[in-house]
């Protein structure tokens, strides 16, 4: 077995090897001496490694902190966890088994820390997506560092190499990559999974595929434990982790391993979606519902990706990226073509016919390898990008193309430059002619890359503080808008944290009064075009004490949320936390992550408050209350209420398994009027007749 230090073998920068036995690092390691025996050249890549991961590291890290921060989006979460701390179950309103959280993992994660630590929620999510956002920077850059030892043969050929931070620079450098850092949301922890998985899958490239080890087959059954994580981190993540399970998985291994390694990859994702049907009677996260993950939007998917390309000219590092990646792939497949046949290999006058178990062994053999692990990244890294586009991105700026970002750039983070140790030989007739082209050939690919650096840390310089035109002021007729700058502006806070911080943002502060004032009394609490008034929808006198329940009605669900008790239910247009609107048909035309829209009157019919006015708020119709009433009487629509809200025994669990299919296609008419159509219901009579 090879040593893993990074200084153990060599690669010049076009990717060309070298044989040269003094230089080579790997006898040295091969043969147990390790690296007190290292000369000047082999300790080169291994300490510039070091500086420029710390380097960058430390950067990022300053930049994470200047622009720390929560979102509203980032607060949702935390209303489930103080739902879990107070014995209600992983729901966003007590009583109503709803999964308003994408991302399963972020959720416990959280949860976990918060139980550890006893912290405030908010500095909680902050410091645990910080710590995972800045760790993941330099274990990506290392699990690069190991490919390039492996993918392209070394790292010192007969020169001194430097391992520059490459990729890694077109990503720390991008602003929303250090806005989502923090932002609550689980950003930080997609990548982290990332890079991790990434470490483990190029250590697998390594390991003998032929009687490995014990503690490598331990290795192997982790990297397809981490894999199986994917749909717990987020659903689309699924992509990449499934890849690489079937990479593995197809590798020459024994089929108890392979029984073992899909038993491991599934026991989490497999439990946990046997509780979601179980329990929240969905197939998926209930804002997938809401946001119809699986429709299509191409037009703004592709305006989403020129949102996050045009502000730093993203294409100059995209550009470099793929042209440096052309070089060193190059240069490795040159070297191969120059170099001396294997005196090992017997000599063959004509080609041998192959059977074809052994092209299926051939073929399964290429698998374990860094080649197969290069292909296999990219190609979940694109598909990734291309959802997205598909979906039509996101109303938050670069945020949803950030991972496949990072994970098109993980063979690249950090890159090889060689500079020729006899720069004579190239220019000297007396050296040999093959040495002196090799060397003319290094030195090129050396002055190249160099350039090719110096160009995107100058890039990273100018474009690490760009911010949109429309930043912090106006959403745009796109729909994307820069979440942070937006919520600085516009509550004079740079670094908005706490759920107490967005008390500033409009609306926030008279909402928190009207829920005191209201709290006892109950009904349903509507925003009004007035940001220091709201509207309220009150309940009948007839109705007991225990159980007037005060209802908020608005689109910021985190904020919201978090400024709200416990027993007031919080529900949102969108249908985020609430199913009835979530169940409801996707406007073509809205604003991308916000185009479900369910009219006030469903919420005034389902909470029964008063359906006349003057008590009903003006601007509502009576008429559209009256058939919410009726609509809501709708039979899949009443079961789909008893999946989340009626007592939880093994009898509803057991259901709920069965209905989950049924309820996560369901969709109502947003318009009262066409629903009771739709279900065939009697229309009620006018109650002003046109």
């Amino acid at each position: 077995m090879r040593s893993p230090d990074l200084g153990s073998s060599t690669v010049d920068s076009t990717g060309a090897g070298t044989d040269d036995a003094r230089t080579e690092p790997i006898a040295v390691a091969d043969s147990g001496r390790g690296p007190r025996t290292w000369g000047a050249r082999q300790w080169v890549p291994v300490i510039s490694f070091l500086i420029g991961t710390v380097t960058v590291t430390t950067l990022f890290t300053i930049g994470v902190w200047q622009r720390r921060w929560i979102a509203d989006d980032g607060l949702i979460v935390l209303r489930t966890l103080r739902n879990l701390f107070a014995g209600n179950g992983p729901v966003f309103n007590a009583g109503e088994r709803v999964e308003a959280n994408t991302s399963t993992a972020w959720t416990y994660v959280l949860w976990f820390w918060a139980w550890v630590t006893d912290g405030q929620l908010e500095y909680v999510a902050l410091w645990v997506a910080l710590v995972l956002s800045v760790a993941a920077i330099p274990i990506a850059m290392y699990g690069t560092a190991r490919l390039h030892r492996t993918r392209l043969g070394g790292l010192t050929g007969d020169g001194w190499t430097l391992l520059l931070p490459f990729g890694v620079i077109a990503y720390v450098a991008l602003p929303p990559a250090r806005d989502f850092a923090t932002s609550g949301l689980e950003n930080g922890l997609c990548i982290f999974w990332v890079a991790v998985l990434w470490c483990q899958l190029v250590a697998w490239s390594r390991r003998p595929a032929i009687d490995p080890s014990g503690w490598q087959r331990a290795a192997t059954l982790t990297l397809a434990f981490t894999a199986g994580l994917a749909p717990l981190i987020r659903p689309e993540l699924t992509i990449l982790g499934a890849l690489v399970l079937l990479l593995v998985i197809l590798a020459p291994t024994s089929w108890p391993m392979r029984i073992g390694m899909i038993l491991v990859a599934a026991v989490l994702p497999v439990g946990y979606q046997v509780f979601r049907m179980g329990y929240y009677a969905l197939l998926v996260p209930n804002p997938a519902v809401a946001k119809d993950a699986s429709g299509a939007k191409w037009h703004q998917g592709l305006l989403y990706l020129a949102n996050l390309f045009g502000p730093y000219a993203l294409l100059l590092p995209v550009i470099l990226v793929i042209v440096t990646g052309i070089i060193l792939v190059g240069g490795r497949r040159l070297a191969g073509e120059k170099g001396e046949p294997d005196p090992s290999e017997p000599e063959r006058s004509e080609p041998v016919r192959l059977t074809c178990r052994q092209r299926v062994a051939g073929w399964s053999a290429a698998l374990q390898s860094p080649t197969a692990v290069t292909v296999t990244v990219l190609l979940a890294g694109l598909i990734g990008g291309i959802y997205w586009i598909r979906q039509g991105g996101d109303f938050m700026h670069g945020r949803v193309l950030l991972v496949p970002l990072f994970t098109l750039l993980l063979p690249l983070m950090v890159v090889p430059v060689t500079i020729p140790a006899h720069l004579r030989a190239a220019f000297t007739s007396t050296a040999d002619a093959a040495a002196r082209r090799r060397t003319r050939v290094q030195l090129a690919g050396s002055v190249v890359m160099g350039a090719f650096w110096v160009t995107i840390v100058a890039w990273a310089a100018v474009c690490s503080h760009n911010v949109l035109p429309n930043a912090g002021t106006d959403i745009g007729r796109s729909g994307i808008v820069d979440e942070r700058r937006f919520y600085v502006t516009n509550m004079g806070n740079e670094n908005p944290v706490t759920a107490e911080d967005y008390l500033d943002y409009p609306r926030m502060g008279a909402m928190a009064e009207w829920i005191e004032r209201y709290h006892d009394e109950g009904g349903v609490i509507l925003p009004s075009f007035n940001y220091d008034e709201w509207y309220i929808a009150k309940l009948p006198g007839n109705i007991a004490p225990e159980d007037r329940k005060l209802t908020v009605y608005f689109l910021n669900l985190g904020m919201t949320s978090m400024n709200a008790p416990l027993d007031v239910r919080v529900i949102d247009q969108m249908g985020l936390a609430y199913p009835l609107a979530a169940h409801t048909e996707r406007l073509e035309d809205g604003r991308i992550g916000h185009d479900k829209v369910l009219p006030s009157e469903w919420v005034v019919a389902e909470a029964g408050a008063y359906p006349r006015k003057p008590v009903l708020p003006g601007y509502l119709d009576e008429d559209v209350v009256a058939q919410a009433q009726v609509a809501l009487k709708c039979p899949q629509t009443q079961d789909r209420f008893d999946s989340y809200e009626a007592t939880w025994t093994f009898e509803r669990f057991k259901r709920n398994l069965k209905e989950s299919f049924e309820f996560t296609d369901y969709r109502i008419e947003r318009e009262p009027e066409y629903e009771i159509q739709r279900c065939g219901l009697q229309m009620p009579p006018r109650i002003h007749p046109r």
